[in-house]
């Protein structure tokens, strides 16, 4: 038995992974990531960089991606609660411009897997949440790129927060969707 179960969703390659959880008493034990079981479940690596961000109910970060060096992402919640969301930028895809959310938690344990080609953002539940993530590429700030959190032609159902929403000043202007081409995602 695997240490894992890969959970596909609707749009192919974005999945939704859960560890399996070794407690006792003490506490707990597990796995959050295997380069075997993940490949053979069709996630590729390498994974080249880790991150890490804390934020506050109501901050929403995204919707992101990258132009000259596009990251998968494998993310997850090791404290508080998020609603994390990835949006097909890919042209050619059969689901370009259809989205797939996920509730991630400390409690849940779960992670959500963003291939290349995607747009990523989430938007923080709990009173702080603290996110962590493994990239397939580095970051490369000239190639960021960005598509409006809620742009009506994605359609986005976020869940309501008791906290007004707080974005950075870059993701208040990215553009919408259909104002972009996603030329740099043609080999995706």
């Amino acid at each position: 038995m695997g240490k894992f179960t890969f959970i596909p969703t609707g749009i192919p390659g974005v999945m939704i992974i859960e560890p399996t959880v070794f407690g006792d008493s003490r506490g707990y034990f597990m796995e959050t990531y295997s380069q075997q079981e993940f490949a053979a479940a069709g996630i590729p690596g390498p994974f080249v960089q880790d991150n890490q961000s804390k934020s506050t109910k109501g901050v929403l970060r995204g919707l992101h991606f990258q132009t000259r060096h596009p990251q998968g992402k494998l993310v997850r919640v090791v404290r508080g609660e998020v609603f994390d969301v990835a949006v097909d930028c890919r042209p050619h895809s059969p689901t370009f411009g259809k989205w797939e959310g996920v509730v991630l938690s400390a409690e849940n344990k779960r992670q959500f897997y963003i291939p290349q080609g995607f747009a990523h953002g989430f938007l923080v539940l709990s009173d702080e949440a603290e996110f962590t993530y493994k990239c397939t590429d580095f970051y490369d700030p000239a190639g960021e790129g960005g598509v409006k959190w809620d742009d009506a032609d994605i359609g986005i159902q976020w869940p309501a927060v008791d906290a007004p929403v707080q974005l950075s000043a870059k993701d208040q202007v990215h553009p919408g969707f259909k104002e972009q081409t996603f030329e740099f995602f043609e080999r995706w």
